[in-house]
């Protein structure tokens, strides 16, 4: 386990990290031309303290690969950050996890309204492919960064079981339909944000396995850590209301395998998001650095 001083460290290039990111979302959303209302509420939403997981872990896959960040990979990081606040909008809203707060703040659809905060992330997911196409440098890296976003945010991704949550609730559960629900909603858009950063550093197709793999894993755990401390953590602690699972009746790791055994499954996981990393040697403590920061929030 890190030591509470390296561990803020870490904590400090994270916040640095996602400044970078928050840079870039000003600098895109400046230049788009909307509606007013419209782009309030995109702001509102993009400005609220998320942790930027993932549209660092894009910056960071670069790095790794390349030594560095480069233009690609902002806008990519971007997008991943589009699109993941989109659907957190739409998670919000009545017809499907209705909840009031968000990051700490009113849900979209409470600060504004809900027909704004429907169209507010069908503009963020849109415009996430937008900037991909129009502002990636090379267009066959654009087309790429394009083919992996839509599969793992779409039907047979993230929406494939944002769908599979829905119809399980107030259902027993098992451990595999769990798994299918966990790793669509939430673990493929962590593969994704890995694998956007590996081909903006310009990555082998072993070094994209291998990354994707990672990917896989840490967004694994970090589902099975959002449940537990769901139950277990305060609505101040989350930003957003604890105890929603328990009385949605959804299924979760803890409802269906105990919270002993959800926490085994959570350090396997991220125990293996590590060893994946082997091939790529001192170069990857970040990365690993990472996993165990995620398996230890409180938050």
């Amino acid at each position: 386990m890190a030591s509470l001083s390296s561990t803020m460290d870490f904590n400090t290039q994270l916040r640095r990290k996602a400044q970078s990111v928050n840079h870039v979302l000003e600098q895109l959303l400046a230049e788009q031309q909307m509606n007013g209302d419209l782009k309030e509420a995109l702001r509102y939403t993009l400005n609220a303290p998320g942790k930027r997981i993932r549209s660092v872990l894009v910056l960071w896959s670069c790095e790794l690969l390349s030594g560095q960040v480069n233009r690609n990979a902002e806008i990519a990081s971007a997008a991943v950050e589009m699109v993941h606040t989109y659907s957190l909008i739409h998670d919000d809203l009545p017809a499907m996890d209705d909840d009031d707060m968000r990051r700490g703040l009113p849900t979209c659809h409470k600060a504004f309204d809900e027909a704004t905060a429907i169209l507010a992330g069908d503009a963020l997911l849109t415009l996430a492919f937008e900037i991909l196409a129009t502002r990636t440098e090379e267009p066959s890296v654009a087309v790429r960064l394009i083919a992996l976003l839509a599969r793992d945010a779409g039907g047979d991704g993230m929406i494939a079981g944002q769908m599979a949550d829905l119809k399980a609730e107030k259902t027993a559960g098992t451990k595999e339909m769990l798994e299918h629900i966990h790793i669509n909603k939430t673990a493929k858009m962590f593969r994704c944000a890995a694998a956007l950063g590996a081909v903006c550093g310009g990555a082998t197709q072993q070094q994209l396995e291998c990354l994707c793999e990672y990917g896989l894993n840490i967004g694994l755990a970090f589902q099975i850590t959002d449940d537990i401390l769901d139950e277990t953590a305060s609505s101040e602690q989350l930003g957003k209301t604890a105890g929603k699972d328990i009385k949605a009746a959804k299924c979760t790791y803890p409802a269906v395998v105990g919270m002993e055994k959800a926490k085994e499954v959570q350090q396997k996981l991220t125990s293996a998001a590590a060893a994946v990393l082997k091939p790529f040697g001192p170069r990857a403590d970040t990365l690993r650095r990472l996993a165990n920061v995620l398996l230890e929030r409180t938050k």
